[in-house]
């Protein structure tokens, strides 16, 4: 690996986990801080709802902590049952993720713009992280690689998120309009990238 790859995985590895354990501060926090201050008393109020929010982003933070290590080809064949055994285990925690994910989108703020943005994304990434798993359950392993590289660019979005969000917060000088358009801009451009990326690598699926 050269010095530009160790630079950009180290990148790569500092923000998945420090945006991991960015959730953190909803359950430790003395009182609603992000998102949640943008939401209704009643929508806060609404059980189902906080059981979709508190499992979107628990179990969103889990994928997004134990997903990125398993891009090193080197960790991946030191052992191949760790491997396989964090895979499981990022499915998982996906599923519950995506699904909670796609309920909550439906309560976005910033109308159907942002409702669509986010709802398109927890589609994408259960399709890709369920047609990841598919693929390797029958042996297609190149199917599996690509698809799961899709899968984590959608996971990837928690991070583009915050990092966009302040910046167009800045610009437009308001929260709603900067956060209808991070809906869409906080996962497309990197389902683009994974696109360039599998095609760069030479990654073709039937």
């Amino acid at each position: 690996m050269n010095k530009t790859n160790k630079v950009a995985w180290f990148v790569f590895g500092f923000l998945a986990i420090g945006v991991g354990f960015y959730p953190l501060m909803y359950f430790f926090a003395d009182g609603e801080v992000g998102l949640r201050l943008t939401k209704s008393k009643a929508l806060l109020a609404d059980t189902i709802w906080n059981i979709g929010f508190y499992g979107h982003i628990s179990f969103g933070a889990m994928a997004l902590l134990i997903g990125w290590v398993q891009f090193s080809k080197k960790f991946r064949n030191a052992n191949l049952r760790r491997h396989r055994t964090i895979g499981k285990i990022y499915v998982g925690a996906v599923a519950i993720s995506g699904l909670c994910g796609l309920f909550i989108a439906f309560y976005a703020t910033g109308g159907w713009v942002a409702k669509t943005g986010f709802i398109g994304l927890a589609l994408i990434w259960l399709y890709f992280t369920g047609g990841a798993y598919l693929a390797v359950k029958k042996a297609d392993i190149q199917k599996h690689q690509v698809y799961m590289i899709y899968s984590y660019a959608a996971c990837f979005a928690a991070v583009t998120l915050r990092i966009w969000l302040p910046l167009l917060t800045i610009a437009f000088g308001a929260f709603i309009p900067a956060y209808r358009i991070v809906a869409w801009l906080c996962w497309v451009p990197n389902i683009i990238f994974a696109y360039v990326w599998v095609k760069r690598k030479g990654l073709a699926i039937g």
